[in-house]
């Protein structure tokens, strides 16, 4: 529990088997559930999760939520904290199992759901950063903001920073949230009453879910916040493509720019 409030962890994965367990051990003690979502990886990732669970010491249990995923629950024996790892049998997209752990966390119950990468490039010791803001009553849905910090952009290429200035402005159009930047960071925390509220099987299942977020949660006039954040880069490799998913994403955003006219308009 954190100030009274049941916290769920997220963490989409993919081929991530070199950092998932560390990003595993990071979580904060007060986390309730941890969901490792593994998107059908090809290499070693599910094996490192189940490596993780192995180490605590209760046993598992199976646990089939109200859409009939099966996955196993697993109690921390040093800490309050459950482990549900959940596996794909087909590859979704980052999008996609987000999706997943965010209807595994409605069932339980939880109160709010943070979403931390499994690539070692978030930093699970400052998610109190972005549950704060939601538990004081300032924002429902709080999100990482690496482009305001020097240092940050420094250590971006040259490619990679337009792209993200790029895309800044192209969805500030589409969402009508103006004063956000760096929609491509995944760290994020929400609500579950702004989640509920939300079509989650709707949304965009690739790169683009996190900007497609944003357009859903401006339909339904959910007050966001930036968290000035940092990222570590070292040998994880990103699985985006810029020259494909810039034009990809422009169009996925003139239509859900065109559909949030229509919603808020007429």
């Amino acid at each position: 529990m954190y100030r009274d409030h049941a916290v769920a962890v997220v963490i989409p994965v993919y081929n991530e088997a070199q950092f998932i367990g560390d990003v595993l051990e990071a979580v904060p003690s007060y986390v309730d559930r941890i969901y490792p979502v593994d998107d059908c990886s090809t290499d070693e990732t599910w094996t490192e999760i189940q490596r993780y669970v192995s180490r605590i010491e209760s046993a598992p249990s199976t646990t089939t939520d109200s859409r009939g995923v099966e996955s196993e629950l697993t109690s921390d024996g040093g800490r309050e904290t459950a482990v549900v790892p959940i596996r794909h049998d087909t590859n979704t997209g980052r999008g996609g199992a987000v999706k997943t752990g965010y209807n595994a966390a409605i069932d339980a119950g939880m109160d709010l759901v943070a979403v931390i990468d499994g690539d070692g490039q978030m930093d699970p010791t400052i998610l109190d950063r972005f549950l704060d803001p939601i538990v004081a009553g300032e924002a429902a849905y709080t999100k990482g903001n690496r482009l305001d910090n020097p240092t940050q952009r420094a250590q971006m290429s040259s490619w990679r920073l337009f792209g993200n200035a790029l895309l800044t402005g192209l969805t500030r159009i589409a969402s009508g949230y103006w004063g956000m930047t760096d929609p491509q960071n995944g760290y994020t925390a929400i609500s579950t009453a702004a989640l509920q509220e939300l079509e989650i099987d709707r949304l965009y299942d690739g790169y683009g879910f996190l900007n497609d977020m944003l357009v859903h949660l401006n339909v339904n006039d959910v007050n966001i916040l930036d968290v000035p954040t940092t990222a570590h880069y070292g040998e994880e490799e990103s699985g985006i493509e810029y020259r494909s998913f810039v034009p990809m994403l422009t169009l996925l955003l003139v239509s859900r720019y065109l559909w949030r006219l229509q919603l808020k308009l007429f």
